[in-house]
């Protein structure tokens, strides 16, 4: 099998099969309050800075021919990259989880719905076993039919679409009085959350266009259509919950498609990017088998663990991932700085614990564009100066 084996298709229907889903309609949701107009500007301008970010990470990985979480070496030096290995595969299993336990009760609440089945432990097992199937088929089964999956879901997802949009009287002059920067920080931080997967996937591009053009597009024009859908089906049926606003808009049999096929292709890239973090630190293990560890317990997790407040799951995701991207980003392509023949960076982590500080600092000062952009720019200037000095003292 060709090592770059992923066409400029493959790829934008990977990165659009990444954004069609559960979760990020959900978010989307989240953005209701806002108001219509405040709510799409905040998705279109938090979407287009967190791609924007997230393909010059990607393209790291592709101009290197590693994987994400190898490429953090260069920053941080071999043992260094196993910590972000371990938070990497932490904030994984806690999307795994997630997006099983959301696909789930989802499910559930149609079935009881459509049918009067109520069983949302058996539906999330229903959910985490065909990941599991998924997973096992490995990146050559995957590639087709995620593909076909993706396509399927783009024809019910302008389903969904075109039901909203032709009831434009439950949305007509929808105002909020929600802050932007709460809707651009959910916008932002969900491609930034994609880091620690998207060198996986561009580091067997076959060309340089389809290594960052592909992945912009299509995580780009996917995420914000499911935000999109997220807030115009919220002002509609008055709640955040995907669920209910497909049954608001009386797609049955559909939602159900739209739900499990969404939930399965998203959570596929989780599970084996989980498994990619620990074959950095366990270089033996067999990817594959790993990665159908990784579908199992993040499906337990969802089945008997509560997972609650979600938005500040996004919240821890952002305070770990800005910084990491800042000073991934400052060392390739400012500093030239290549660390993976040494064991361990100092400057590096010294910089990530400060843009940490900085992005808690920053939380609730309700800047204009919210904590994650200003910490992203703020550790990139500190990691500069962090790293300045590490070189005067020799380190």
């Amino acid at each position: 099998m060709s090592k770059h084996q992923l066409s400029f298709a493959n790829l934008f229907f990977l990165w659009f099969g990444a954004a069609v889903s559960v979760a990020e309609i959900l978010t989307g949701g989240l953005l209701a309050d806002l108001g219509l107009e405040k709510a799409l500007w905040a998705n279109v301008l938090g979407h287009l800075a967190g791609t924007a970010l997230l393909v010059l990470a990607g393209w790291i990985g592709f101009r290197e021919r590693l994987p994400a979480i190898m490429s953090t070496r260069i920053s941080f030096g071999r043992q260094g990259s196993y910590l972000i290995s371990v938070i990497n595969v932490f904030q994984l299993l806690g999307w795994t989880a997630w997006m099983v336990l959301l696909g789930g009760g989802a499910l559930n609440g149609l079935t009881t719905a459509l049918w009067g089945l109520d069983n949302q432990i058996l539906l999330s097992a229903v959910v985490g076993a065909f990941i599991g199937l998924w997973v096992f088929l490995g990146i050559r089964g995957f590639k087709w039919l995620n593909m076909v999956a993706v396509s399927l879901l783009l024809v019910l997802t302008v389903v969904l679409s075109w039901v909203l949009l032709s009831r434009p009287e439950a949305i007509a002059g929808a105002g909020g009085d929600g802050p932007f920067h709460f809707g651009f920080e959910m916008a932002i931080i969900m491609p930034l959350s994609w880091f620690p997967l998207i060198s996986d996937y561009t580091s067997m591009a076959k060309t340089r266009t389809a290594s960052w053009l592909a992945p912009l597009l299509g995580y780009f024009l996917g995420s914000c259509w499911m935000y999109g859908i997220g807030i115009l089906g919220a002002l509609h049926s008055g709640s955040f919950d995907p669920a209910s606003m497909m049954l608001a808009a009386n797609l049955g049999m559909v939602a159900l498609g739209i739900i499990g096929l969404s939930t399965i292709t998203t959570t596929f890239l989780d599970v084996y990017s989980a498994a990619v973090s620990s074959l950095n630190i366990f270089p033996r293990l067999s990817r594959r088998w790993t990665s159908v560890v990784f579908a199992v317990i993040g499906t337990v997790l969802a089945m008997y663990v509560p997972i609650t407040k979600y938005e500040w799951f996004l919240y821890a995701l952002g305070s770990v991932f800005a910084p990491l991207v800042a000073i991934l980003l400052a060392d390739y392509y400012v500093l030239r700085t290549d660390k993976r023949k040494t064991s361990w960076d100092p400057a590096a982590t010294i910089s990530l614990a400060l843009g940490v500080a900085l992005y808690y600092q920053l939380k609730p000062f309700g800047l204009l564009v919210g904590p994650t952009l200003v910490t992203i720019l703020g550790t990139f200037a500190l990691h500069l100066v962090v790293r300045r000095c590490a070189t005067a003292l020799g380190r």
